[in-house]
């Protein structure tokens, strides 16, 4: 039970760590420009796994996969990265956590890896979401959404992809989950530093506060965020561990609200619980389904067809 205890803990750090990075994002966008940020970021990460890598009692050799799938994925992520980072610049850190968790219903429909097709109350599900959306974007009634909403709703849509492209690459493929965190970061930071060149000076001119908030989304939100998920997630179901990881959009409207002194309308209050209980409904169902449907091959696998034999 004390472990139990300690891995459910240990998830919930990392949904609320998860959920506060859209306002540290949106923080350290104030004061210096995206590209800046995002090489930052992206630079002190490479930085810290290269220290972990190195630090290993018993020294691991990269293999091709790692690097090709590492390489490969570290591009797909600096795409989901700008355009959350250009949509939290636009929108509020409260409307940003909730509109990325879109993610959760669209990975299915994404990874048609399945036999089977997803039931129509997933769809529903997905449906009431995107109402969701409608409503959380309209601060006085329906209008069109601002540019950091358009921007988080396609970060939402390439986050999914990502997350469907990781499950296909390393799927049955025995991978160090750190050697693959340390090819995305130095793939970012290779992506990012021709954008970020000019604004070199203002990032080493930068006040504590802002490297504070970088070296946070960095060494937090990115490198400890996916190690203790990594984790915690082998000592519990992939059930529980969803479950508690899918709170980051509460986390971040509670932080977005308390720390960021943002406030959200009628409609956008009722957009937010409407999303959050569509998300957790759509993440329920498609469970269900993925879980049925490997009982189901297995079945199938240890009862095969009967041929007939001639005569």
């Amino acid at each position: 039970m004390h472990v139990a205890r300690r891995t459910d803990a240990v998830l919930l750090l990392v949904a609320a760590v998860w959920g506060s990075s859209y306002l540290a994002a949106k923080t350290a966008t104030g004061a210096l420009p995206v590209p800046a940020v995002l090489f930052a970021r992206y630079a002190i990460s490479a930085l810290a796994c290269g220290v972990l890598v190195a630090s290993r009692r018993r020294t691991r050799r990269w293999t091709r996969a790692e690097v090709r799938v590492g390489s490969l994925l570290g591009i797909t992520q600096a795409a989901v990265l700008v355009l959350e980072t250009y949509g939290v610049a636009h929108t509020s850190a409260a409307n940003a956590g909730l509109i990325i968790s879109l993610t959760i219903v669209l990975t299915p429909l994404l990874d048609r890896t399945g036999s089977r097709r997803l039931p129509w109350t997933f769809f529903l599900a997905a449906g009431l979401c995107v109402v969701a959306v409608g409503l959380l974007t309209s601060s006085t009634g329906l209008h069109a959404p601002r540019l950091g909403d358009v921007l988080m709703l396609a970060a939402a849509v390439v986050r999914a992809g990502h997350v469907a492209l990781v499950g296909r690459l390393t799927a049955r493929r025995p991978m160090d989950p750190l050697h693959l965190t340390t090819a995305q970061t130095v793939v970012g930071t290779a992506l990012f530093l021709p954008f970020a060149g000019t604004h070199l000076p203002d990032l080493l001119g930068s006040s504590a506060i802002t490297w504070t908030q970088l070296i946070y989304l960095a060494l937090f939100c990115s490198v400890f965020a996916f190690l203790a998920q990594t984790w915690a997630v082998q000592g519990t179901s992939a059930s529980r561990a969803s479950l508690l990881l899918g709170t980051e959009p509460i986390w971040a409207v509670v932080i977005g609200i308390s720390v960021g002194g943002e406030r959200l309308t009628l409609w956008a209050t009722l957009g937010a619980v409407l999303l959050i209980a569509g998300t957790y409904w759509g993440q329920a169902i498609e469970r269900s389904h993925r879980t049925t449907t490997a009982r189901t091959e297995n079945e199938d696998a240890t009862c095969p067809t009967m041929t007939p034999t001639s005569a």
